[in-house]
């Protein structure tokens, strides 16, 4: 389909809020997803990383997510759940400021709830950095930003110059 542009931190929609999507936009959002794809696929070529992207990146505010790691995965409408008391300190890093990682705390383990492209309902388990992807792109679902989960004023470093704990 497309290559969208990547809304880039300092912009405010990145704080907006996402809507949940209704079974009768799926039709309408298939171009979308096949756009997220091709933004995922064309932001690794560029910059070497890159898992996925949630929907409000391209400058869509609804409750959706794309991810390609082995296979290309769509949640609709997740939802977090079981999250461990357990905590991993990670640099996480992002497609809206790619040349910055942020160590952030994320729970070791979690369950997704969501809804498949069939509006099959899912759930999954998630652990590693499974767990800690997804709830890094829910967080740009509820307009939430890594740059806001730092550690501290410290945890913010240029790609290639952080510190590893």
């Amino acid at each position: 389909m497309a290559v969208k542009d990547i809304t880039q931190l300092g912009n405010r929609d990145l704080y907006k809020i996402s809507e949940e999507v209704l079974e009768e936009e799926m039709p309408a959002l298939r171009p979308v997803i096949a756009d997220m794809h091709d933004t995922v696929m064309d932001f690794r070529i560029k910059h070497g990383f890159g898992r996925a992207i949630a929907a409000p990146q391209i400058g869509l505010f609804k409750r959706l997510v794309y991810m390609f790691t082995d296979q290309p995965e769509v949640f609709i409408n997740p939802v977090l759940s079981e999250l461990s008391p357990d905590l991993v300190s990670v640099w996480d890093n992002c497609m809206s400021f790619p040349q910055l990682l942020v160590k952030v705390k994320r729970h070791k383990t979690c369950t997704i709830r969501y809804r498949d492209l069939m509006w099959r309902e899912k759930t999954w388990q998630l652990k590693g950095d499974m767990s800690e992807l997804l709830q890094h792109e829910v967080d740009h679902l509820d307009g939430i930003l890594a740059t806001q989960r730092a550690v501290d004023d410290r945890s913010f470093a240029l790609r290639g110059e952080q510190s590893l704990p």
